[in-house]
């Protein structure tokens, strides 16, 4: 049974009483980092996580969500995928983690999807051609994954969106009619972090109140409200994908919590009934959060157990094709 990194974490520190290169050691994988410079002159942290015991069956990229970074809990995540085979790699988007740029402020998704495509090209091209590729990505990051898919058709052998915005649920927006003012305040003040919501992201996440204490341990998380400009660029990111759904191809899990009330269940359901994927799947965990790997531990393995057994199945598949 798969068994997820973090049951060895503390609520303090995601490597518990290990230090960073001992928990690695013990995953039996090796870590590795750079920063590069964007367009846009913005400073971006990688990184990227290998297996030492045997050569990678595949290529994973990791798409972290609005108040993530690839650093912290989504580095567990990295690590047990890494130490199933993989070569990981992940990517801090502007204003998050160790990236530049004003934090938590993306008035537009493109650039940084023009990020994500640039470092993930550039670390596929140190493997093998034939080596399946697929793209990991949880919340905004889901977003952000399906955006990658519709510019690079039929270059990712599978996508996993974990608790994916497509629709940003009615229980957590701000009540009317603040919502409908955001494209003005994106103009006057796009900066402003005053975008009301009921409950923050953290509170309505994590179930486990441990984990929940984990989360915001990170040195580099913020519980601050979202700006306008991105608040506004939300909404709009949802709306725009709704109205693709058909253009979906990529093979394709989802795996979302039957409670979430943050990024809302319904709008997963009809991405996967109108996505044009001929091979698709769809988990809904009922009872279950936003955030997953918030849940009691039996529940965390269990998701993520069904999803490295997604991801080897199709990296088996994808080799004996090429066999």
């Amino acid at each position: 049974m798969v068994k997820h990194p973090i049951a060895e974490a503390d609520e303090n520190n995601i490597f518990g009483s290990l230090t960073e290169d001992e928990f690695y050691a013990r995953h039996s994988v090796t870590h590795g980092s750079e920063y590069v410079i964007n367009p846009r002159g913005l400073k971006i942290f990688t990184q990227w996580w290998t297996p030492t015991k045997i050569e990678p069956v595949g290529i994973i990229a990791m798409v972290h969500g609005y108040t993530s970074e690839s650093s912290w809990l989504l580095q567990l995540t990295s690590i047990l995928f890494a130490e199933s085979g993989f070569a990981v790699c992940g990517i801090d988007h502007q204003g998050h983690g160790f990236s530049g740029g004003l934090r938590r402020h993306i008035p537009d998704i493109n650039p940084v999807v023009d990020d994500c495509i640039s470092f993930f090209d550039s670390f596929r091209s140190r493997y093998r051609q034939d080596l399946p590729a697929f793209l990991y990505a949880e919340s905004l990051g889901g977003a952000i994954g399906l955006y990658i898919t519709f510019r690079q058709k039929r270059l990712w052998d599978g996508l996993v969106l974990n608790a994916a915005m497509c629709g940003i649920s009615a229980k957590f927006k701000p009540p009317w009619p603040l919502e409908h003012l955001l494209s003005i305040a994106a103009i006057l003040i796009p900066t402003w972090c005053v975008v009301p919501t009921r409950g923050t992201i953290p509170e309505v996440s994590f179930k486990e109140e441990w984990k929940r204490k984990l989360a915001l341990a990170s040195p580099r998380r913020s519980v601050a409200r979202p700006r306008a400009a991105t608040a506004n660029e939300f909404v709009r990111i949802c709306k725009e994908l709704q109205e693709r759904f058909e253009e979906v191809e990529v093979p394709l899990i989802i795996v979302h919590g039957g409670g979430d009330v943050v990024c809302d269940p319904e709008c997963v359901k009809e991405l996967y009934s109108r996505a044009s994927s001929k091979d698709k799947t769809l988990r809904i965990y009922e009872g279950m959060w936003h955030q997953m790997v918030g849940e009691p531990e039996e529940s965390t393995n269990k998701v993520f157990g069904e999803v490295l057994e997604w991801l080897k199945s199709r990296a088996e598949r994808r080799a004996a094709e090429g066999a």
